[in-house]
């Protein structure tokens, strides 16, 4: 198997106020294939059942790129609607295992979020970020679109925010741009501000009744119970494009590059 789709790792620790940070990393631009989708899935929903956890702080490691998105290596080997199926649902775990998590989790976003990293950042509950943190869902640039992780990123920054994004495919929009429409709650100019402003933050929330957040959290995912269904639903459609011979194309063009 390629190295790059086993490299990577997940990683939690818990402080003493129950602060619980989730990390990740992969060698490629913090680029997420399944197996690592899968890994950071089953830790937040152990880490968010563990009645030491108050808060989750979910972060990735590295200074540039905060997520680059699902693994290219992945998408170019799909075969079959069966394999494309499994292969989109890799961000639907990620996304439903921070929906159903009963507790807070904060996002610390230092770079760049590309495609199912803006998912990740739009599933947290509270996100801090840089001025580096420009987003872009670059899905349409090879043929297939922002399905899956549409539904939380309408969420967080409203339907024609999210047409933006999702039709210009090929652009970055600026840090502050996805703070004004509500993905990010603030941008700090170093990661050093940010990781004060996520340690403040998450003290802050530790300290307060953990039945009361928990209730909260329901609260701000009212509506979002048919996700399991929905966000499979989607990578349904993500997998078929994949097939087509137009990404077929826009595949082997974005390789020669």
């Amino acid at each position: 198997m390629n190295d790059t789709l086993t490299a990577g790792k997940v990683e939690t620790s818990t402080d003493a106020l129950g602060v619980a940070t989730i990390s990740f990393f992969h060698p490629s631009h913090n680029s997420l294939p399944g197996a690592l989708l899968t890994e950071l899935a089953q830790t937040i929903t152990l880490v968010g059942a563990d009645p030491r956890t108050k808060v989750i702080i979910l972060r990735s490691e590295g200074e540039k790129t905060f997520c680059a998105g699902a693994s290219f290596d992945e998408l170019i080997a799909i075969e079959d609607e069966a394999q494309g199926l499994e292969f989109f649902s890799g961000f639907a775990k990620v996304i439903n295992a921070c929906r159903r998590c009963p507790k807070i989790i904060i996002g610390r976003v230092q770079g760049k979020a590309i495609g199912g990293g803006v998912g990740v950042a739009a599933s947290t509950d509270y996100c801090f970020a840089t001025t580096q943190a420009a987003v872009k869902l670059s899905e349409l640039v090879v043929g297939i679109g922002p399905f899956v992780v549409g539904p939380a990123v309408e969420r967080k920054i409203g339907a024609a925010a999210y047409a933006q994004l999702a039709l210009d495919a090929g652009e970055f929009r600026s840090a502050a741009w996805a703070r004004d429409r509500g993905l990010y709650a603030d941008v700090l100019e170093t990661a050093e501000q940010l990781d004060l402003a996520v340690a403040a933050f998450a003290a802050k929330l530790a300290a307060y009744n953990p039945e009361a957040l928990t209730e909260l959290k329901q609260v701000f995912w009212q509506g979002t119970e048919h996700w399991d269904q929905l966000l499979v639903e989607r990578a349904g459609i993500s997998g078929r494009l994949v097939l087509s011979d137009f990404t077929r194309e826009a595949i082997k063009r974005f390789k020669s590059k």
